[in-house]
């Protein structure tokens, strides 16, 4: 398992409507992330920056924040997502991967 941590960005006044969208997850993209090995996925959200921090355990290579590798489904959310965070030409978040630099068990 491989653990992979990334920040991206909420446009201001978002919050709010970030959290909604996310409380209502659609069951197929659950479904899409489960099958394509992402595990124990957290975003938290820095209040004072607007930044999100994500952290997911991944089987294999990609992850969900793969531009090469997005499905259908994950392509449909990040459309739906593109008006409250800041986004690649593609609709995909902007994602700044982060270097691990300590983990402990």
């Amino acid at each position: 398992m491989k653990r992979f941590a990334f920040k991206m960005y909420l446009k201001p006044g978002c919050e709010a409507e970030y959290e909604r969208r996310h409380a209502q997850l659609w069951p197929e993209l659950k479904k899409q992330l489960s099958e394509s090995g992402v595990r124990n996925y957290s975003i938290f959200w820095d209040k004072d920056t607007n930044i999100l921090f994500g952290y997911q355990e991944v089987e294999g290579e990609s992850n969900s924040q793969d531009a090469k590798a997005a499905d259908e489904v994950t392509r449909k959310w990040w459309d739906f997502m593109a008006d409250i965070m800041e986004v690649n030409p593609d609709n995909s978040p902007v994602t700044v991967p982060i270097q691990e630099v300590f983990h402990l068990d």
